[in-house]
């Protein structure tokens, strides 16, 4: 299997060697430039012809955005930004996240380069999934759907995974929804830091409320609720009238909060009224607990194996749904 071949792209030297210096301890990803700005990327990418860029959000002259913005519009390539800590820091995330990347770590602190083994292993196995990941071609932030309007809710909770590279979809999925959309909870990876960034984000381009969930909050029609990241796992305790409960368990598949989990609490306790979308590839965390949600009768959406579009399931039926319909289908599996 040839290795995964990677540009970084950061304006200070000390960080390029330290990110570098972290993929070449990957196996099977081999680092074949260093960029410390846009106009040397250009033409190490015509050169090189890498399977994925690394790129710092934060540039002198064309800033990471930008320059990000200029690979999806010309031609798209998975890239990961590497972004700082700060809450402007977690905007650009997000805005990058929109734009197309896949993912968005935050950089080490130079004084300490042991930092980056907390985020080694997610970092290589996002860069080999980068390798042959779909995208999308140029999005733009701007774009915002039309919100559907008001439904006739007939009970059912949705629930929804996805990591990073789901940000521009949860925005258009969420953008189409009514201020009395069905309850919705949402387990997102992000790096540490970004759910919040996430969710205000969202509030300010969609019709529902958008909250960061807390231990016991009551599961209401119009509101969207997303699992703090950190130490907890998201389920629901109960169905109807449920609560949210934030559990300290160990992680499962390496993920913490679990979208496996969420999907199987729900499977539990709402069993045929759920519906559950999965915006991944659920190999890992998602699958087993789109498995549960299947298995108890739910009503489930899933990436198409052919790439592009879902696939809705239910018991042994099962039937294609582009990605343009899949907000009208699940208000219309939500409605009276």
């Amino acid at each position: 299997m040839a290795a995964t071949k990677v540009l970084v792209v950061d304006d200070s030297l000390t960080m390029r060697a330290l990110i570098s210096g972290a993929l070449e301890r990957i196996p099977n990803v081999e680092v074949v430039g260093l960029a410390d700005g846009a106009a040397e990327a250009r033409d190490l990418v015509s050169q090189l012809r890498p399977d994925v860029m690394t790129l710092d959000v934060e540039m002198p002259g064309m800033s990471g955005i930008d320059y990000l913005a200029e690979i999806m519009e010309s031609k798209p390539m998975p890239v990961i930004m590497f972004s700082t800590r700060t809450t402007d820091g977690a905007a650009d995330s997000i805005k990058a996240l929109r734009l197309g990347a896949i993912d968005c770590f935050p950089k080490p602190r130079v004084a300490a380069p042991k930092e980056l083994d907390a985020i080694i292993a997610k970092l290589g196995k996002r860069i080999k999934a980068a390798k042959g990941a779909e995208l999308c071609g140029p999005r733009t932030e701007a774009a915002k759907p039309t919100a559907a309007p008001p439904i006739d809710w007939n009970g059912r909770p949705l629930v929804v995974g996805g990591d990073a590279s789901s940000t521009a979809a949860l925005f258009e999925l969420f953008g189409a929804f009514p201020a009395n959309c069905p309850p919705t909870l949402v387990v997102q990876h992000l790096a540490v830091g970004l759910v919040e960034g996430m969710v205000e984000k969202l509030n300010q381009n969609v019709a529902p409320e958008v909250v960061v969930a807390t231990d016991g909050m009551a599961i209401e029609q119009g509101k969207i609720y997303f699992a703090p990241s950190g130490d907890n796992h998201m389920v629901v305790d109960a169905w109807p009238n449920g609560r949210i409960r934030l559990l300290p368990r160990e992680p499962v598949a390496g993920e913490r909060p679990s979208i496996s989990l969420l999907f199987a609490a729900t499977a539990k306790a709402a069993a045929r009224e759920a519906v559950g979308v999965l915006l991944i590839d659920g190999s890992e965390d998602g699958g087993g607990g789109l498995k549960a949600l299947l298995g108890a009768g739910s009503n489930a959406f899933s990436p198409a194996e052919t790439g592009g579009g879902f696939t809705l399931e239910r018991g042994f039926a099962a039937q294609p749904v582009a990605s343009n319909a899949l907000s009208a289908t699940i208000l219309k599996m939500c409605s009276k």
